[in-house]
């Protein structure tokens, strides 16, 4: 985004040390395929042809990825804005000519993305763009899924809980909420499907979702044994290499087979450890532990444009390495 900067960014800009979010947005602002995701949304985003022209998309749009990388609500994304010069440096915002978006311009703006499903398409366009750049091998996939936690609570005015979200068991503890099932590029952890689901919902049933049609080997943990043998997954021709259970394993004899079968084990979860970065980024780095929103549909909206965000950011050293200091994918 090109434009004149206000005298509080030019007194940020003339600091000598630059901060780790200036640095990471200084990143994005390089990474991100911004011509290639507005021409997706511009078709659905409103002209302005009658009342009051509306604010820019491209700033719209860089508002709306602040908003998932630092894990802000409406409202404190707009405060977040007040408060940072970085942040309104990225989005384009001087305070000396104009306003920061309120919440409820925002909530329009995610409104019309979930409308249209946009944010699948952005998650797409971001993963053809990595595509063409020959960092999605697409050989191999790693499928597995996380919870993400619901709020259980009752106190509410309908005094219920979100009736798309449902209770499962994991190990010992009881979890509310919904599933983010991802399929990953086992050579670049990329990830390129994403499903979501109610928490309840096995993850094997979900696997035939997460391959793209054309690897040739797929990585599982346990909890997709039986996978090869279902009706979904007939026709597809993929050589399916699943965790054995623990317990199998410890049960068998000491010996040199059960030394050979744990080592395959270990070599398969070397390769599965891929899967979880994504996870990390997610989780850790976006603070995305718990649904922001009521429904699967505007959960799992959300997924698509947090996974196309992560995958930026595990892309981001490789096109650093290919591209030097200006890795841009525009």
């Amino acid at each position: 985004m090109k434009r004149q900067i206000g005298f509080a960014e030019a007194e940020i800009a003339g600091k000598k040390r630059v901060t780790r979010r200036q640095r990471f947005l200084a990143e994005m602002e390089q990474i991100v395929p911004w011509q290639r995701l507005l021409s997706a949304i511009e078709p659905h985003y409103p002209k302005g042809t009658r009342g009051r022209p509306p604010i820019g998309l491209e700033r719209m749009l860089r508002i709306y990825f602040l908003q998932q990388w630092y894990g802000l609500s409406d409202e404190g994304l707009e405060d977040a804005l007040y408060d940072s010069i970085a942040l309104r440096a990225f989005a384009g915002i001087d305070l000396a000519v104009e306003n920061v978006p309120d919440a409820t311009t925002l909530l329009k703006f995610r409104r019309l993305l979930i409308e249209h499903e946009l944010t699948r398409k952005l998650f797409d366009e971001i993963g053809i763009s990595l595509c063409e750049r020959g960092l999605m091998m697409k050989e191999g996939t790693l499928v597995d899924a996380t919870i993400i936690e619901a709020p259980p609570s009752t106190k509410n005015a309908g005094k219920s809980r979100d009736p798309e979200m449902h209770q499962t068991k994991k190990g010992n503890e009881w979890h509310f909420g919904m599933k983010a099932h991802v399929g990953v590029d086992a050579d670049s952890g990329l990830v390129h499907s994403v499903v979501g689901t109610a928490a309840n919902v096995s993850d094997v049933s979900q696997a035939h979702l997460l391959l793209h049609g054309h690897e040739e080997e797929a990585f599982a943990d346990a909890g997709y044994i039986g996978v090869d043998k279902r009706d979904e997954m007939k026709g597809k021709a993929v050589n399916w290499h699943v965790a054995a259970k623990r317990g199998k394993i410890r049960a068998m004899q000491d010996g040199p087979l059960k030394d050979l079968v744990t080592a395959l084990e270990r070599t398969k979860a070397q390769i599965r450890s891929r899967v979880e970065h994504p996870f990390h980024i997610v989780k850790n780095l976006f603070h995305h532990r718990k649904t922001r929103y009521k429904g699967l549909a505007k959960n799992t909206a959300q997924l698509f444009s947090l996974f196309a965000l992560a995958n930026l950011v595990t892309a981001r050293n490789l096109l650093r390495s290919v591209h030097g200091s200006n890795p841009s994918c525009v």
